[in-house]
């Protein structure tokens, strides 16, 4: 079913400081709280989303039994550095463990699999390959993985929309990698920390080809700079593409000059992980 039947009762904790957020609304990007609670009430139309902003100082969090009203946890990326002394950072770890104490299931894309880790003793650092950026290929799951709920209905393997340039580089006590790939070692992992469970990706399933296109032209400056492009406006023909492949799904040209496939154009499969936390984690935990 590509729809779950239930009213449960979701925080997004969005990532991005003011700055970063206000960088993706001007090239046209949806924030990541904002695609986290459409992809969340597409998944499960009875549910209420809350959406905080951790990375914003002075930021009111849950804490202790106040964590408690809610079923589920979800985590938006973030353009921060996990490692960074930095306030807005150590508000979102300090929150993670207290998820964790909570014992409240939480899921979440790139910061997020990042924030589990360092919450429960693991280890992020800088991708020595530096950006990943566009699409993640050939993510595999490990035997731990393909046996997972997180992964019931999915391709041993597949490929994701990406954007990270920190990578998984020691997980903690509890931890369990469930998919990796050529890139990075660990594309997906569930820890279990505190008696609280985070299933984690390190791709992004929240993002369509619109956000990615959007996304692109954004950092397109930057991306021309590391060489993905010969220039900022050289990345823009990608750009026309995938927001043409996004209005017109049966492009098959644009698909194929791309390599893109149901693994991302299809919703139902691209945001199969999210349902399967909803269903195993979330909905189980309802009352409790």
């Amino acid at each position: 079913a590509s729809v779950v039947t239930g009213e449960p009762r979701f925080v997004v904790l969005d990532g991005y400081t003011k700055e970063g957020r206000e960088e993706l609304r001007s090239g046209g990007v949806a924030t990541g709280g904002e695609q986290y609670d459409a992809m969340l009430r597409r998944l499960c139309p009875g549910a209420a989303v809350d959406i905080l902003y951790p990375a914003d100082p002075g930021a009111a969090l849950p804490a202790g039994a106040a964590i408690g009203q809610y079923d589920g946890i979800a985590w938006t990326g973030s353009s921060l550095t996990v490692y960074a002394d930095d306030p807005n950072v150590r508000r979102q770890i300090d929150f993670a463990r207290a998820a964790f104490e909570a014992k409240v299931p939480s899921f979440g894309s790139c910061w997020a699999a990042q924030v589990a880790v360092v919450a429960a003793g693991g280890v992020v650092a800088a991708h020595p390959r530096g950006r990943a950026i566009f699409i993640a290929r050939k993510i595999q799951l490990t035997p731990e993985g393909r046996a997972h709920p997180l992964y019931r209905d999915k391709k041993s393997v597949f490929d994701a929309w990406t954007s990270h340039v920190d990578v998984i580089t020691q997980i903690p006590h509890g931890a369990q990698v469930l998919a990796g790939s050529d890139w990075a070692d660990v594309q997906a992992l569930s820890v279990t920390h505190q008696g609280g469970i985070f299933w984690a990706l390190q791709y992004h399933p929240e993002y369509d080809a619109h956000e990615m296109a959007r996304l692109m032209f954004c950092r397109k400056r930057k991306l021309a700079s590391e060489g993905f492009f010969p220039d900022a406006e050289g990345a823009q023909s990608m750009i026309d593409d995938l927001e043409a492949l996004h209005r017109e799904p049966g492009r098959k040209d644009i698909a194929f000059r791309y390599g893109i496939d149901a693994d991302l154009m299809d919703p139902d499969i691209r945001q199969a992980e999210v349902r399967n936390w909803i269903e195993r984690l979330v909905l189980p935990n309802m009352g409790t």
